[in-house]
């Protein structure tokens, strides 16, 4: 991306990231983090039901298809939409690095339009690692791995405790996510900032 912002340039500390060893395989689907969650949720009528996969290394892939809810101008992917479905890409990374953190910064550039009813298959990395920040980079394209760039994104995730999530949401929905029995979507719930 031309022009980033010095915000989303690692410092001269940062370290390569690692994989946590007990990150999903690559390859593997990750799932929604919080069903609630407009970018990867499926009860979300209108969100971009967002299918994330583990990648090699700290990577994901990532597709959504662009529907009519998700308009701007007519005929059209909104640029906003756009962005969220890199946020939430970019976001799944940290599921890599078993951090929870959330957005702190995101740069998008907006390359070409994308029509309703195109696929939108995004890629995802995390750069660099320094302390609490995470930096990290996005590309989508059109209809697949190998189409036309359509949108890009640098981003820097900040770690937080899950307190930040208890402290700021509200009650009932994170006394929802908490009280649910299923180990890995409780923890899952708290991975980005819904």
């Amino acid at each position: 991306m031309s022009g980033t912002s010095a915000a989303l340039k690692p410092p001269a500390d940062a370290v390569a990231p690692v994989r946590h060893p007990d990150a999903p395989a690559p390859g593997e689907l990750l799932g929604a983090h919080y069903e609630q969650c407009f970018g990867c949720g499926s009860e979300q009528a209108h969100g971009l039901h967002l299918a994330a996969r583990a990648g090699d290394g700290v990577t994901v892939t990532a597709e959504f298809t662009v529907r009519e809810a998700h308009q701007g101008a007519p005929g059209l992917a909104h640029g906003g939409v756009l962005a969220s479905a890199l946020d939430e890409t970019l976001g799944s990374l940290n599921w890599l690095l078993r951090t929870i953190a959330v957005t702190g910064r995101l740069e998008t550039e907006f390359v070409r339009p994308v029509p309703v009813g195109t696929l939108l298959h995004l890629e995802a990395e995390v750069t660099a690692v320094a302390r609490r920040k995470i930096y990290s980079t996005a590309t989508g394209r059109i209809g697949g791995p190998d189409g036309p760039v359509a949108v890009r994104a640098e981003a820097l995730f900040i770690e937080v405790k899950v307190e930040h999530f208890i402290e700021n949401g509200r009650p009932e929905e994170i006394q929802a996510a908490m009280s649910d029995p299923d180990q890995v979507r409780r923890a899952r719930a708290f991975e980005v900032n819904p």
